[in-house]
């Protein structure tokens, strides 16, 4: 039976993602810790794959739009997927560490990095144009291998806690490629990466039988349509003032979420 309460939570992060491509797993994890009582294991585990399933979706959108950029994608795929997988494999045939209590710590400190990096998005964006005008050759020889190692950070994140690939991505894409990441390009990039990522690291919750199902269903039920209204939008709208509130929210939820811990 479908949660009306679960559905309009599910409504409020689809709407975010879609037009900030941001905020999923950051905003979902604390409200199903905080709001709802889940276990830490279980809103990781369902919320891996309620980010997997609504992105499919606003990427859809974006990429009808042709804003995504396969390179930058694939690049950021070469770090974050085999990361993840050896996350996920840790957890898979080590059944206590799916178990312990620091979990809820390690989902609030990333959602707290999270919103820092969301409130100093502007600043690392004018530093890193900065550096990409001044010094053009050397900033783009290093651009792929510091894609990939930012991708496997990504990777190691969403496995543990299923928060990052959105918010702490499009912060890093944007300071990688601060000429290349038009607003829009950056929301799409960020969408499509995280997709198969969300699919690799929730593997061994799916295996470990940490999925709630009829909870997932409540939530894609809400989420879906928002998502759609949300990644419309996107493309006539600025989500630079969506990001900062969200920013001062995951600032709230980051540190609730460590005194509850």
């Amino acid at each position: 039976m479908i949660d009306l309460a679960y559905a309009s939570a599910g409504a409020l992060t689809g709407f975010v993602v879609g037009i900030t491509g941001v905020g999923g797993g950051a905003l979902m994890t604390p409200i199903l810790l905080l709001f709802f009582g889940v276990a830490p294991t279980t809103a990781i585990a369902t919320d891996l794959w309620f980010a997997a399933t609504t992105k499919v979706v606003g990427a859809w959108i974006h990429h009808d739009a042709g804003q995504v950029d396969w390179q930058v994608v694939r690049r950021m795929w070469a770090g974050s997927l085999p990361k993840a997988l050896a996350v996920v494999l840790v957890v898979s045939f080590s059944g206590p560490l799916v178990k312990v209590a620091w979990l809820t710590q390690a989902i609030g400190v990333v959602v707290l990095i999270t919103a820092v990096g969301l409130l100093l998005a502007p600043r690392l964006y004018a530093l890193a144009r900065g550096r990409r005008l001044d010094h053009p050759v050397r900033f783009k020889a290093a651009q792929p291998l510091l894609t990939v190692l930012a991708g496997a950070a990504l990777g190691a994140c969403v496995a543990l806690t299923s928060v990052g690939a959105g918010a702490l991505g499009s912060v890093m894409l944007l300071y990688l490629y601060p000429l290349r990441m038009t607003p829009h390009r950056l929301v799409a990039t960020d969408l499509v990466h995280a997709i198969p990522l969300a699919v690799v690291a929730g593997l061994g919750y799916l295996f470990a039988g940490l999925v709630d199902w009829w909870m997932l269903l409540s939530l894609l039920v809400g989420s879906i349509p928002a998502i759609i209204v949300g990644s419309l939008l996107a493309r006539k709208v600025s989500g630079r003032w969506i990001q900062m509130l969200l920013a001062l929210v995951l600032l709230v939820a980051g540190w609730k979420t460590l005194m509850s811990a």
